[in-house]
C-alpha cells in the first residue's frame, strides 16, 4: 500500500482568504487533553461558525483531499472519516502510542507487582 501524499498548490487555498475562521485557530484544532464535554463545546461554536461561511463548500473539500487534522469546512475528523475521507492517523491515536512513531507498539507483558 503506497503511502498518501497530499497535493498542494497555491490555488487551492485562496479561499481561506474569504473563511469566516480566520485567525480563531482554537476553535477549529484541540489542545493537549481536551475532554470529550470541553470538545463538544468548542467543536458546536467551530460550526456554527462555519454554518455562516461563504467558503464552506471549498473548505470541506480542501480537508477532505487534503487529509487535515482539525475541524474543517462543518466537519470534524472523525465526521470526514465517516464519508470516506479518512486521514492518515488520528491525532488520538498518534498519542496513544508515542513510541511507535505513530505505528502501534507491541503490548506490554504482564507485569507483576
Amino acid at each position: 500500500m503506497q503511502a498518501f501524499v497530499p497535493t498542494f498548490d497555491a490555488e487551492s487555498t485562496v479561499f481561506m482568504t474569504d473563511a469566516a475562521c480566520k485567525s480563531q485557530t482554537s476553535l477549529f484544532f484541540p489542545p493537549p487533553g481536551e475532554r470529550p464535554e470541553a470538545r463538544e463545546v468548542r467543536e458546536a461554536k467551530a460550526r456554527a461558525l462555519c454554518g455562516s461561511c461563504r467558503v464552506l463548500t471549498d473548505c470541506r473539500e480542501y480537508a477532505r483531499n487534503q487529509r487535515e487534522y482539525g475541524f474543517w469546512g462543518g466537519e470534524s475528523e472523525e465526521e470526514r472519516a465517516a464519508a470516506g475521507f479518512r486521514v492518515d492517523m488520528p491525532v488520538g491515536r498518534v498519542a496513544r502510542y508515542p513510541r511507535g512513531n505513530g505505528k502501534p507498539v507491541a503490548p506490554r507483558g504482564e507485569q507483576i507487582a
